[in-house]
């Protein structure tokens, strides 16, 4: 229990363990358990790796040798306060904490999830930035129709989908109904409708060996990572600012399709977000700077200037 009080001071103590304890009832035990079961298994690649490097973090605190069922929720946030300048950070470890808590329970060394309750921590960035027309409209104009680069953009911007999703869209992606995407992240599968700005470019777009429709100039089929890199290079060369990102643009596909009257639900249907909270952001501010323009319209009908 000293260690546990310890975590968030770095104070260091000789650990005192108690003979009598079953390995097993440690929360080191706990995390080395969890990643034998088919839930971390089943777990993206990308997403494991994340997971890995916070739990070994966690594994090698002096406070992961004592007993899980004794944790109680001023530890929990103890921990979590060490990780104060990174607040995605601490947010990731309560949620982390808060699995290996149920999956203690499961193994049933301990009765109780102390996480419950203990609140997230705000984070004060606005994210990652959303592009504006007037960035989109400055790459299409460096990047003409017919070019690799242009493409990209339109895959991003017309499907509203990740980068994990883009690079493996291909000739096989076509259907009647639209674009079908099987979502790496959330396995979630959509029929997206074509565009007819994004259909321009696939009509533009040349076969290649590989059938996907973005590879690398040696031929290759991109990687996440590879088109993240490509991407970013041709948004510098278009003159964009830092943080103009993939990401970005599914940002302002959603942001686009709010500012056309979608609800957050159809919104979702194109872009697959399980949880409509970010939606809903985008609809709203839709819906206020629309209320805002017919307010000022009125408000100039009834009051004529000199």
């Amino acid at each position: 229990m000293m260690a546990y009080q310890n975590a968030s001071s770095g104070q260091t103590t000789e650990n005192n363990k108690d003979e009598t304890l079953l390995p097993k009832e440690s929360l080191r035990a706990v995390i080395e358990d969890w990643y034998k079961t088919a839930h971390f298994k089943s777990l993206e690649e990308s997403t494991k790796a994340v997971y890995r490097r916070l739990l070994e973090r966690m594994r090698a605190e002096k406070y992961s040798e004592n007993p899980i069922a004794l944790m109680q929720s001023k530890h929990v946030r103890q921990i979590m306060n060490k990780y104060n300048n990174s607040p995605t950070t601490a947010n990731r470890m309560l949620r982390l904490l808060s699995m290996l808590m149920e999956h203690a329970i499961h193994m049933g060394v301990a009765e109780s999830n102390p996480t419950i309750g203990v609140p997230r921590m705000r984070i004060k960035s606005q994210g990652i930035h959303s592009w504006t027309d007037i960035e989109i409209a400055q790459y299409e104009k460096k990047w003409p129709s017919g070019t690799k680069e242009r493409l990209a953009l339109a895959l991003l911007l017309y499907t509203g989908q990740r980068r994990s999703d883009i690079v493996k869209m291909g000739s096989h992606s076509l259907t009647p109904h639209g674009l079908y995407v099987k979502q790496q992240k959330t396995k979630t599968e959509l029929y997206i409708p074509i565009h007819p700005l994004l259909q321009k470019e696939l009509d533009l777009w040349e076969p290649n060996n590989t059938g996907k429709f973005l590879v690398t100039d040696k031929g290759n089929p991109m990687s996440v990572n590879n088109f993240y890199n490509y991407f970013i290079e041709w948004s510098r060369q278009a003159g964009l600012p830092q943080g103009c990102s993939p990401h970005g643009l599914r940002k302002a596909a959603a942001r686009r399709l709010a500012e056309a009257g979608c609800t957050a639900h159809q919104i979702a249907a194109i872009t697959g977000h399980k949880s409509l909270a970010e939606i809903t952001r985008y609809t709203k501010a839709a819906e206020q700077t629309g209320l805002a323009k017919l307010a000022m319209s009125r408000l100039l009908s009834s009051v004529k200037p000199d």
